[in-house]
C-alpha cells in the first residue's frame, strides 16, 4: 500500500507542524508514528521534498505571503496551521514543475479544511489565488 500525494502533503503538514514546536524531531520516526507503520518503513520521496523544500526556501516563500496580508498584519498573525499550509502551497507553485498550481491551491483548501476552520480555508485561498496571479505572469 503506497501513499498517494495528499496523503503524503497531511504528513508533510503535521510533520512542519511539530518540527515548528521541537526542531529535534526525528521525521522519520514521526512518519512511523503518524502512520502507525501500515506504509512499512519507506519514507516517501515526495514527503522529503515537501519538508525539506519548504525550510530550504521558507524566507522567500513567507516574503510572497507577507505580500498579500491586509495592510498591518504580518506572519506573526497568521496561525500556525495556516501558515504552514500556505508554505507547502506556495512551495508546490513556485518549486515543483510537475504541478499544476491549481491542484496545490485545492489540496491547500482541503488541508485547512481538515487542520483549521472555514474563515482559514477562505484566508488560504485568498493568499494563494492571489500569488497564482503573481506567478502566471
Amino acid at each position: 500500500m503506497e501513499l498517494n500525494r495528499h496523503q503524503i502533503r497531511e504528513l508533510a503538514f503535521q510533520t512542519l507542524f511539530a518540527l515548528n514546536t521541537n526542531e529535534q524531531t526525528d521525521r522519520e520516526s514521526f512518519f512511523q508514528v503518524l502512520t502507525d507503520g501500515k506504509y512499512g518503513d519507506k519514507y516517501p520521496d515526495y514527503l522529503e521534498q515537501l519538508i525539506t523544500g519548504v525550510l530550504d526556501h521558507k524566507d522567500k516563500i513567507d516574503q510572497t505571503i507577507e505580500k498579500y496580508l491586509i495592510s498591518g498584519w504580518s506572519l506573526n498573525r497568521i496561525a500556525k496551521t495556516d501558515l504552514i499550509i500556505l508554505e507547502i502551497a506556495l512551495y508546490e507553485m513556485m518549486y515543483v514543475d510537475d504541478l499544476p498550481a491549481k491542484v496545490s491551491i485545492n489540496e491547500a483548501i482541503e488541508l485547512a479544511k481538515k487542520f483549521s476552520d472555514d474563515r482559514s480555508r477562505k484566508f488560504v485561498n485568498g493568499i494563494l489565488s492571489h500569488a497564482l496571479e503573481e506567478l502566471v505572469k
